[in-house]
């Protein structure tokens, strides 16, 4: 699947900067929930770096997130194949290896966006 840049300007053309505005679906979703540890440890500076390194890569369509007790991040994607690659860029590794530090627990799960209203 394959947008057209007329299609990917809502990144930059938000109405709320909290909602992702996305593309018509299909399109994927990584939903990730977690709990974190106590302190900074690094986390607000670790974070905001690969955010900006995501909006960076091939295939990604927006973010949203809110945090209380439980954290939800939920990143959208064009395809399976550009979550792959984001999963596995440097920057993100070397964040990924951090986790226990950040994080008391978490999950990722992947989904397939088929309805959007």
């Amino acid at each position: 699947m394959s947008h057209s840049e007329d299609d990917k300007k809502f990144v930059a053309d938000q109405a709320h900067p909290l909602i992702a505005s996305t593309p018509a679906p299909p399109y994927f979703a990584v939903i990730f929930t977690s709990i974190r540890t106590e302190g900074d440890n690094g986390y607000s500076v670790a974070a905001q770096a690969a955010l900006d390194m995501a909006r960076q890569q091939p295939g990604f369509l927006g973010y949203e997130s809110a945090r209380n007790d439980v954290g939800i991040s939920v990143s959208y994607w064009e395809s399976l194949d550009s979550i792959r690659a984001w999963k596995n860029h440097p920057l993100h590794q070397a964040v990924q290896k951090r986790a226990d530090d950040w994080y008391a627990d978490s999950r990722i799960r992947i989904c397939k966006v088929e309805r959007d209203y």
